[in-house]
């Protein structure tokens, strides 16, 4: 049932113009390189979903987890939607809104064990637009690759309650240098972050 779910999935968004630029199998199998790293996580963020990667593949593979996908282009979130209710997926809620208005909303901060990124950012901002979102204990699952400097992102990283763990390597068919690199929310992120829209990306801490 999973195999048919991920193939049916990779032909929605195979079919949906402009949304991905290389096969979609192999960017499945790119976001399920997390699946064993996700542990006894129930509520999942996907943030810049795109075309529900990684959020969706891990959401067939662990139908246990309550999944959330914030996607601001409104064209994709649509897709998301649809993406959802055409492989009978419960337990997945789409948000089309930016990740730094997510981030400030009393419902969605420091609510989830989990924040899975994918292709989102550089990791100062991308930090910023995710960790407001991950509860104390929780974890931010950043797919990068090798040539990433990592070590960049300290600064932000520390400002927002977090503590950099391990950068694991996790090749894929996508990424043959792909690593996940680990930040463990350690302490609540300070109110003034994120930033208003726009601002992590424009000025990185």
């Amino acid at each position: 049932m999973q195999d048919s779910k991920l193939a049916e999935l990779a032909r929605l968004i195979e079919a949906w113009p402009g949304l991905v630029s290389r096969p979609a199998a192999e960017l499945i199998d790119d976001s399920l390189v997390l699946a064993a790293h996700v542990a006894d996580a129930r509520r999942l963020v996907d943030v810049g979903s795109g075309g529900g990667l990684p959020g969706l593949p891990l959401k067939i593979v662990r139908p246990d987890l309550e999944v959330t996908l914030i996607e601001a282009d409104r064209d994709k979130a649509a897709f998301l939607v649809q993406a959802a209710a055409r492989l009978d997926l419960r337990g997945v809620e789409v948000l089309a809104v930016r990740a730094e208005d997510a981030g400030r909303d009393p419902r969605y901060r420091e609510a989830f064990d989990v924040a899975v990124a994918r292709a989102l950012a550089p990791m100062p901002t991308l930090v910023e637009l995710c960790l407001p979102l991950v509860r104390v204990g929780g974890r931010l699952l950043a797919q990068k690759t090798e040539k990433e400097d990592v070590a960049r992102a300290a600064r932000a990283v520390e400002l927002l309650g977090g503590r950099l763990g391990a950068a694991i390597g996790a090749a894929s068919k996508a990424r043959a240098s792909g690593v996940i690199v680990v930040v463990d929310k350690v302490g609540p992120t300070p109110r003034s972050y994120p930033r208003r829209p726009g601002m992590p990306a424009r000025k990185p801490l």
